[in-house]
């Protein structure tokens, strides 16, 4: 690898270990064995090489997250059922990717101070969405219509966030995939006060 290889692989190594606010451009040279100077000449800034580490590493998860799911996948079970197990699977991607999830809520804190990685965030919001859909659906992105992105896909990555957000504040009061497919029919139907198994 050359610098700017070992410097991006050395900036998603300080994010994991440090996350986006500890790391400093020093740290970044330290794991990578790169020089300072070569973060400006390959990426401008530190911020931008952070940046691109991040998104380097949310691209490699969804990669690796669409293997993973796809062996939650059953052909034979219902609708409800399959989207249950692929929550379910999703919360166990989320306990064997903490650093990387606790990273993501870290940088999705910073946007209201950082305009530049606001913009970049807003660039691939859609593909976000279409990528969690197609995660969810067991399709590969370039099969997910632009129409759905815009509907289901911003239903899905919504609830996506909420699912990561109340894993990360605490994993053993979160819903399981059965629940949440349970909540969805409820509020669907208007049957949102039914007792417990109704």
């Amino acid at each position: 690898m050359g610098h700017r290889e070992d410097l991006l692989e050395g900036a998603k190594t300080c994010l994991l270990e440090k996350g986006w606010v500890g790391t400093t451009a020093r740290d970044i040279v330290a794991a990578s064995g790169a020089n300072l100077a070569s973060i400006g000449y390959h990426y401008g800034s530190k911020d931008a090489l952070m940046m691109e580490a991040f998104l380097k590493m949310t691209e490699e998860w969804g990669e690796q997250a669409t293997r993973r799911l796809a062996a939650a996948r059953d052909q034979d079970a219902g609708r409800e059922r399959q989207l249950a197990r692929v929550m379910d699977a999703m919360f166990e991607e989320f306990a064997a990717n903490r650093p990387f999830w606790v990273a993501q809520m870290e940088v999705i804190g910073q946007l209201h101070r950082n305009p530049e990685l606001k913009e970049r965030f807003a660039a691939v919001l859609p593909s976000g969405r279409e990528g969690v859909l197609a995660i969810f659906e067991g399709v590969d992105d370039v099969e997910v219509p632009t129409g759905a992105t815009r509907t289901a896909g911003a239903f899905v990555h919504a609830l996506f966030i909420g699912m990561w957000a109340q894993w990360i504040m605490d994993p053993t009061s979160a819903p399981t995939g059965a629940e949440l497919v349970e909540g969805m029919r409820r509020v669907l139907t208007g049957t949102v006060f039914d007792a417990p198994g109704k």
